[in-house]
């Protein structure tokens, strides 16, 4: 139990540390950087300068950094140029009822994840939560556009296989920024390819079987997930950005699986 406490002491102190580091370098007088950022690895990395501060840094398991730097430059210039144009013109022509609408239809079709996940842990408490809250939503909540089980006590109970794989043990391996995705590790990597494989397979898209509405569904998907998200590449204005992501991303996961 001592252990289990330090533990989540430990993450949660990477997570405040990382968040603050954030906060402060948005507010410093330090021009922002160049978004054609190098491709190369800097000389010297946030950790050197932060060593007392974040002293976790390091923890960050990253021998393809060339590769995951050249990812993190492209999907900025995606973001920039494909994505964010997109999803501001969803945003220019949707009001923003309809927008809560979709999103929460999206959410009640990938409880199917959740539901799956949460089983394969073991917590049926949780996984009851996720059936009710699929019923509740489909039926009550005419599917899924609303969501009446929040309401009733019933939060959504959020899961996926990287962090199943994480439950029993399965260690992070490699840091790895995803083309398009972002950032992601070996485990979680391996867990969303067998979410997406299993929610083809065996979740709504095989349940309708028709394939130009799974098409759409996927695009809607995609558009409402970047529509929810308010991060901007080199908004931060350090020139560690890179660095920053790679702690959050780390210490998010870890306070994901523990919970």
């Amino acid at each position: 139990m001592h252990k289990s406490i330090e533990h989540k002491v430990r993450i949660l102190t990477i997570a405040l540390a990382a968040l603050a580091l954030l906060f402060a370098s948005g507010c410093s007088v330090t021009p922002k950087v160049d978004p054609d950022i190098a491709y190369e690895p800097p000389k010297h990395k946030a950790e050197d300068y932060i060593k007392e501060t974040v002293v976790y840094a390091a923890d960050v398991y990253d021998p393809w950094e060339g590769f995951n730097r050249r990812a993190y430059t492209f999907n900025y210039y995606f973001d920039k140029f494909i994505y964010l144009p997109i999803v501001n013109t969803y945003e220019f022509i949707t009001p923003n009822y309809v927008e809560k609408r979709v999103s929460n239809f999206v959410d009640n079709v990938f409880e199917f994840n959740n539901f799956t996940n949460n089983l394969l842990q073991l917590k049926l408490k949780r996984t009851g939560i996720t059936l009710a809250r699929f019923l509740v939503n489909t039926t009550l909540g005419i599917a899924g556009l609303w969501d009446p089980a929040t309401g009733w006590g019933l939060p959504r109970q959020t899961e996926d296989f990287g962090q199943t794989l994480g439950h029993y043990g399965v260690g992070d391996g490699p840091y790895i920024v995803l083309p398009i995705f972002g950032p992601s590790n070996l485990r979680d990597t391996t867990g969303l390819v067998t979410d997406a494989v299993a929610f083809s397979v065996a979740g709504p898209p095989a349940w309708v079987d028709d394939d130009t509405t799974t098409l759409v569904f996927n695009g809607v998907a995609a558009v409402d997930k970047r529509h929810r998200q308010s991060f901007r590449y080199y908004r931060s204005g350090s020139p560690f950005e890179y660095d920053m992501i790679r702690m959050l991303y780390k210490s998010k996961r870890e306070i994901e699986i523990a919970k």
